[in-house]
């Protein structure tokens, strides 16, 4: 087992981990052990965050720093992760308890975006930054060119009330269900009286702006 969770290290991370330990440590979940994913997702995060942020310097040099932002915000996103997490064959690699597995932990992209910045993470601390710039680079290669940057939906929600001289959206949970490691959110949006949305989504800011996404669907409507 151990022989092969160093080839699937190597072939994965392009480099063969000095210490194993640290990647054992980013693919085991809270279920499984004390000793999880959650300092080095932590980290990971971090180093996801100024990587694709150099690389977006580097890429769009003439474009203004709010439009970065925009690009770097939505590259790292837990989505995101966990699909670059799905690229890599992460779920059949993971470490849950049973309770944890029984909910759907291995298809949660909550739990897969985590470990996979704890990957990361693991990796920076095992091989330095070169390493971890050159697997970010690698496997998010085919989504910085061609992502779209469209505006927010809470800011083109934000912006129609203003044009319009309606009170700023306000944005409540109205529900929270699900698991503790893959909760569900339901959030409603309202402008004063006038329209209402609801939205649903793993995370608040992610049920957020699927209400206001929704509402803009309306107020066109």
């Amino acid at each position: 087992m151990s022989a092969d969770l160093d080839a699937w290290l190597a072939a994965t991370l392009g480099v063969a981990p000095a210490h194993r330990a640290a990647f054992e440590r980013a693919l085991t979940h809270g279920s499984q052990a004390a000793e999880n994913y959650e300092r080095l997702e932590f980290l990971g995060d971090r180093v996801l965050g100024l990587t694709i942020a150099e690389w977006l310097y580097e890429r769009f040099a003439h474009e203004p720093e709010g439009q970065l932002s925009k690009r770097l915000n939505a590259l790292v996103t837990g989505a995101v992760c966990a699909d670059v997490a799905r690229e890599l064959g992460v779920p059949s690699r993971l470490r849950l308890g049973k309770q944890a597995r029984d909910d759907g932990a291995a298809a949660s992209d909550n739990v897969l975006g985590d470990v996979m910045e704890a990957l990361i993470g693991a990796l920076y601390l095992d091989q330095g930054l070169d390493a971890a710039r050159a697997l970010v680079r690698r496997c998010w290669a085919g989504r910085i060119d061609q992502l779209r940057v469209p505006q927010h939906p809470k800011s083109a929600l934000q912006e129609w009330a203003a044009a319009h001289n309606r009170r700023p959206p306000e944005y409540a949970v109205v529900d929270r269900s699900g698991p503790q490691h893959a909760p569900r959110f339901r959030v409603q949006v309202t402008i004063g009286k006038l329209a209402d949305a609801v939205g649903e989504g793993t995370s608040k800011q992610e049920a957020e702006t699927a209400a206001a996404a929704a509402l803009l669907a309306a107020l066109a409507g």
